[in-house]
């Protein structure tokens, strides 16, 4: 058996090596010739998984180590026999840091309170639910938008895209992408939706680039009809818009779910389902030597803070945009680099938080949003 393996996933080295001939290339490589004679792939979102790589090949099983699965032409698996996979969720906690962290970054460049905001949630799947959970400990109102699941579950929890429009200060996609049908979301911050936003909030895109029109993206900001932008997926990846990031809060290199946690979620997925459609035994399997924290213990000092500013303590001590920011900007030809190389980022239950003169109450939302070991 033969299974080629994108070189950037970590972690996985050594796990197949007992099964399987293991090959490792770099996304970009995994072309026709190379996969006419693999059995199995585990792959990223940037290897195009279609007729013109699979035709003729000996490809039996695909495995993403994404939740995204939209590189995948699945009408042609289905049609080949070729069983495929994703790993939904697996950087699902990773997002919702990164969002948490942006909002109070935004919150304190711009000098407002996130308490008592109205944050509209588009696509309430595995992501933008650790999202509103969030949100809701943070204290602000979250309006949910998810028709698939208000088709199957009803409307009690939900609202209309119309509501979103309407009462958000916050809105922020977390849609897979359709391109047509009823939940179609190519372009869905398109022209329309932007012109009718009431609040001009601040508008954040980190599912995928196809789900904002970036022309209308740029117009709605130079007209005024959104106060603020933050991007991390952006359409035409990696050559994005240099006009949109030089316009937006913050831009980033499709990082969000990058934390050493999402991908090693995203391993461990993939080569147990490799494990049990070629019965390999090892449908247990953990990833070992996952990068800890520079800094675990996080030391707070609640002396004359009010609860928000000790939450954005906490949370901007496990992340900070910014960074990311300054460093697409100074290296817009590396979008792929930055992203292939991404340093250490740990998510919240990696770290333990070492209070003074905070009330319990904050303790206790720390807590509820993952921080591990509270010492007082």
């Amino acid at each position: 058996m033969k299974i080629i393996i994108d070189n950037k996933i970590p972690y996985i080295r050594g796990a197949l090596e007992p099964f399987a001939e293991v090959v490792y290339l770099p996304g970009k490589s995994t072309t026709a010739d190379v996969v006419k004679d693999a059995d199995a792939l585990v792959t990223r979102t940037r290897t195009i998984c279609n007729k013109e790589i699979l035709e003729g090949s000996k490809v039996k099983f695909i495995a993403t180590a994404t939740i995204g699965f939209d590189h995948i032409d699945t009408n042609y698996c289905k049609e080949a026999g070729i069983a495929w996979t994703n790993a939904p969720g697996c950087n699902a906690e990773s997002v919702n840091q990164y969002i948490s962290s942006a909002l109070f970054s935004y919150s304190l460049r711009k000098t407002f309170q996130l308490k008592g905001k109205t944050i509209g949630i588009v696509g309430v799947g595995q992501v933008g639910s650790r999202i509103a959970k969030t949100c809701k400990i943070l204290g602000m109102n979250v309006l949910l938008n998810d028709p698939p699941r208000e088709r199957t579950e009803g409307p009690s929890q939900f609202v209309s895209l119309q509501a979103i429009q309407d009462q958000a200060d916050i809105i922020t996609f977390h849609v897979p992408l359709n391109m047509e049908g009823v939940d179609c979301t190519y372009h869905m911050a398109d022209k329309q939706f932007l012109r009718n936003l009431k609040n001009k909030p601040l508008i954040i895109n980190s599912c995928r680039g196809e789900v904002f029109d970036t022309n209308a993206v740029k117009n709605a900001l130079d007209a005024g009809y959104i106060s603020g932008l933050m991007i991390d997926c952006w359409e035409n990846e990696p050559e994005i818009d240099l006009e949109l990031l030089d316009k937006v809060d913050y831009g980033t290199p499709h990082i969000a779910g990058y934390s050493k946690d999402g991908k090693a979620n995203g391993t461990t997925m993939s080569v147990r389902a490799i494990s049990r459609f070629f019965g390999l035994g090892i449908d247990e399997w953990e990833p070992t030597g996952v990068d800890l924290p520079e800094n675990p213990v996080i030391e707070l000092d609640g002396n004359n803070k009010d609860e928000e500013s000790i939450l954005a303590d906490a949370i901007l001590s496990t992340y900070k945009i910014e960074r990311d920011d300054k460093v697409l900007r100074d290296n817009t030809n590396l979008f792929e680099k930055l992203r292939g190389d991404y340093p250490v980022r740990r998510e919240f239950d990696s770290y333990s938080i070492k209070a003074t003169h905070a009330q319990p109450t904050v303790l206790e939302k720390l807590k509820k949003l993952g921080f591990r070991e509270m010492k007082v």
